[in-house]
């Protein structure tokens, strides 16, 4: 983030996430199930790292990006346990997908975690934009 302002990073990183979320929908049209999944877990963590840092709260990995969301969101319960199991199981299905050789997800999967996604972003963004001020 040196060579940006917080709040420019933060937008860069809701930027991300809308755009990942929308390549989806073209992956989930041309049957690209694990690049679908991949994307969807993509889009919540840049929408989460935003979240985080608006905080002044920088990891350095995936891990710690989802154990403070944990600690600070959903412990607090500022995010409802259902929504952030959504990011836990899209981490452990990205992971899957990209890591676990002849491993492939079906359409059924992909299409059932698509809604859940955008509207994890949806809450996420709004989050931020009323925090910020």
């Amino acid at each position: 983030m040196t060579n940006f302002s917080q709040e420019e990073y933060i937008a860069y990183r809701i930027k991300r996430a809308r755009e990942s979320i929308e390549e989806v929908e073209t992956h989930l049209n041309n049957g690209y199930w694990n690049t679908a999944v991949n994307r969807m877990y993509y889009a919540c963590f840049y929408a989460v790292t935003a979240l985080l840092a608006q905080n002044h709260i920088v990891t350095g990995s995936h891990s710690g990006v989802r154990q403070k969301f944990g600690e600070l969101y959903v412990k607090t319960s500022v995010i409802d346990r259902e929504t952030a199991k959504l990011f836990t199981e899209l981490f452990e299905k990205r992971q899957k997908g990209d890591y676990n050789d002849f491993f492939d997800f079906d359409e059924n999967t992909a299409r059932i975690l698509y809604p859940g996604a955008k509207s994890f972003i949806e809450k996420i963004e709004l989050l931020v934009n009323n925090q910020k001020g």
